[in-house]
């Protein structure tokens, strides 16, 4: 009887993984299955160059509920292999597809996230606020990264290996500042907006190197090259 009490209490304890987590996953595996063979391209073209560093660069980051992970990429951008390379992390559940940029233990202590986020701490005057600031810092394991009260949304969800920060911030508009974005993304995310942030992220790049083809690629005549030979302007 115990043992089949116990069976009943893991099934009760277990829950369905979320939709993103499901698209994470999936779309995750496929993903990293396709792009194996370029990574594993790629790594042999950084170990036969004996990068400083070796081949892959490492950095703590803070993920889902302030766990604290060892992020690994290809040490180069061509081809984004450095982000194709994180795609283990999104698997293994450290990092989600779509998400707010993974910060470092310094940056999180800091209260930095590239520019900084309107507000910085809880309201002093809110008795409410100050206690679950005081909560939040006193009730963190050892050795875990403690972000302040303010910038609890990005420990609710897990970092993206894209974001609404990447696909936006390069617009200029003040409203798009990257923290910003970060929050607007943690506070409204759903599957749908993962879904378009992911064509994004993958459309524009595709564009600019479409474009950079089709300007090489035409004529640049100018009106000389149409003149009879001999022919002056003073003509």
């Amino acid at each position: 009887m115990s043992a089949l009490s116990s069976a009943r209490t893991r099934v009760r304890q277990w829950e369905w993984p979320s939709a993103k987590r499901v698209l994470d996953l999936t779309l995750g595996s496929i993903l990293l299955t396709l792009a194996a063979p370029l990574l594993a391209a790629g790594a042999l073209t950084l170990a036969a160059r004996r990068p400083p560093g070796g081949v892959l660069t490492r950095s703590t980051r803070i993920g889902l509920g302030g766990h604290l992970f060892v992020l690994r990429s290809l040490r180069t951008r061509r081809l984004r292999l450095d982000l194709l390379s994180r795609l283990p992390h999104v698997v293994r559940g450290e990092l989600s597809l779509v998400g707010p940029e993974p910060l470092t233990p310094d940056e999180a202590r800091a209260g930095t996230a590239g520019p900084p986020e309107a507000a910085d701490s809880a309201d002093p005057s809110d008795p409410t606020a100050t206690a679950t600031a005081t909560a939040t810092a006193t009730t963190k394991p050892p050795g875990t990264a403690t972000v302040p009260a303010a910038r609890d949304w990005r420990q609710e969800l897990r970092p993206g290996l894209t974001g609404l920060a990447q696909v936006r911030s390069r617009s200029g508009m003040p409203w798009d500042e990257p923290a910003l974005l970060d929050q607007h993304y943690a506070e409204h995310h759903w599957v749908g907006l993962d879904l378009a942030i992911l064509a994004r992220a993958v459309h524009t790049p595709l564009h600019r190197a479409v474009r950079g083809l089709t300007r090489r690629g035409k004529a640049h005549l100018s009106d000389t090259d149409h003149r009879r030979s001999g022919y002056s302007a003073a003509e």
